[in-house]
This record gives structure tokens, sequence and C-alpha cells, in this order.
């Protein structure tokens, strides 16, 4: 972020799964996209939820199947990792990669999206909550939040369905996220409907920026991530000063591409206090509603 002007510049990939015949040509696609982002001034990059998942794509028929392509990508998130962390150095600067099943102790899938800061280091955020079709691949919830104290900002991630809860996100903003980054994967506009409409309430109901990335296009050879619908967004609360219709930018639904936007992150936490309406500071008021008793963990990324 400029410290002068306190300005973000935010990059959120509409990304296309495609198919691979080698792990080499997956490595160049992600260092061409982040290359693309970098070359137009951005400084915090956001890839999909499940966007990991291409990855298995270069296997082959060995991952035709779930469970299959799962263990493929589970069994890759190390070297994937090593790969964004070279990126975020190379290029210095922040990214969320693309999250994926990663593989715990006891032998559970969770749906991890790590966030990687320019020394390299990064920090992970998996999925609380489980949509139907996760309960029937077999993927847990997460267990913790976590708000990461970055250079550009205090960084919260809610991976798709979660964004679609209040009190989670809530948390992450009581915890002290300013920003809240949406890596999403939605098989039907429908699906992407609602992300993007929780992606645009949480703005307003927190006085935050929020940041959609879903996976777009057809992928039949991965069951996973067979169908995917969407379009980028940058989101903010309707404010003149800000903007008028909440939306800071978005992609044409479909396309792969980038969507960029700019955010004067001071403006945005002046508009809190000061704005035409002040729903964040305001939140105590509803009927029902305090403090919450347990907030996020604050992590520092440096």
């Amino acid at each position: 972020m400029n410290a002068a002007t306190n300005i973000l510049r935010i990059a959120a990939a509409q990304y296309p799964i495609e198919r691979f015949k080698t792990l080499a040509e997956y490595k160049a696609k992600l260092s061409r996209w982040v290359g693309e982002a970098v070359g137009v001034g951005t400084q915090l990059l956001v890839f999909p939820e499940y966007g990991a998942m291409e990855y298995a794509g270069a296997a082959g028929t060995a991952a035709s199947s779930l469970r299959d392509s799962l263990t493929i990508t589970a069994d890759a998130m190390v070297e994937m990792g090593t790969v964004h962390a070279e990126l975020a150095r190379r290029h210095r600067i922040h990214i969320l990669a693309a999250s994926g099943p990663c593989k715990l102790e006891d032998k559970s899938y969770v749906n991890r999206a790590t966030l990687y800061a320019p020394s390299g280091s990064g920090a992970h955020q998996d999925k609380m909550i489980m949509t139907p079709f996760e309960r029937d691949w077999g993927i847990s919830p997460g267990s913790e939040l976590r708000v990461f104290e970055t250079a550009i900002g205090a960084i919260g991630v809610a991976i798709c369905y979660d964004s679609e809860f209040p009190l989670l996100v809530r948390a992450l903003v009581e915890a002290g996220a300013d920003i809240i980054l949406i890596p999403s994967c939605t098989e039907f506009a429908s699906g992407y409907h609602r992300v993007r409409t929780a992606a645009m309430a949480r703005a307003l109901e927190n006085g935050c920026v929020t940041v959609q990335s879903p996976t777009v296009g057809e992928a039949q050879w991965l069951p996973a991530v067979d169908r995917n619908y969407g379009a980028a967004g940058i989101y903010v609360p309707a404010e003149h000063s800000l903007s008028d219709t909440g939306v800071v930018s978005e992609g044409i639904p479909g396309a792969a591409q980038w969507v960029c936007g700019a955010m004067d992150m001071a403006e945005l936490v002046r508009v809190r206090s000061a704005g035409e309406m002040r729903n964040s500071r305001d939140w105590n008021l509803q009927p029902g509603a305090a403090p919450l008793a347990e907030k996020a963990m604050r992590i520092a990324l440096a």
C-alpha cells in the first residue's frame, strides 16, 4: 500500500480451470497470471476456492474420480505453496493462493487457503462451514478463524459459503479485519449470486472491503470443479465517497480475467464513524446483538 495515499490496489482472479499435460505447465500459467496482475500495479492478488484442483488435471485419468483428485491435490499442496511463496517474494506482493484440500494428521481433509506475504511467509485459513457437497466429499470444517496483520492492512478470509454467515465475518471484523477475501467456486449462476450478495452485504454491515474471486469455465475431467460460473468483484459500503453502488469493480461472468480496483483504506475507515450511514458502528443496536464473545485470532504475517 502506498503509505502517502493509503491506496491499496487489488486484483481478483476470474480463474479458468484448464487441463495441462505437465505440472510445469501449471506453474507457468500461475507465473503468467501473477505477472499480468503485477504489471498493472496491484499489491494484493486473490485466487479462487478450489482453484488448486487444477493441479490434479495433469495426472490424467488418475484424477478422474473425486476421491483421487482430492488426494492428488492434497499431496501437492506443499509444492504449490512453494511456488506461491516464491512468486510473492519475487514480485514483493501479497497473494491469497487458490484453496484446495489439505490432509491433516488425523487423515481428514479441510478446504485451506493460504495468504503469502512479500517475505514468502504464509499463514492459512480453513473453511469453517461445509456445503452439502463438501460434506458428501468428506471435507471437514476448520476450527479457528484468523485475521492476518500485514503491511497492507488486517485481512480476513471467508471461503465461499462462509461469506454467507454474518456472524462469522463479523468475528473477523471485530478482531480488526478491514479486508475480507472471498475465494469462491460455484457451479450455477444462482450460487455465484448468493456469494456476490453475501460479499456486498458483509461490506455494508461491517464497513470493510470484500473481494470475491471465482473459478470459471468447464473442466469435465475434474469432478470437483467440472462446472464453474462466476465473476470477480471488489465491494465496499455504498457511500458517496467510496462507490454509489457499493461496487468498486466487477468482471464479466465466465470470462478469464483479472478484475482490478483501487481502495482508499483511510477513507474506508473514516466512513465507519463519519459516513452517510454507520452500519458497522450501529451493529450492536440490533435486537439481540452484542459484541461477539469469540473473535478471530490475530496473526502477524510479515
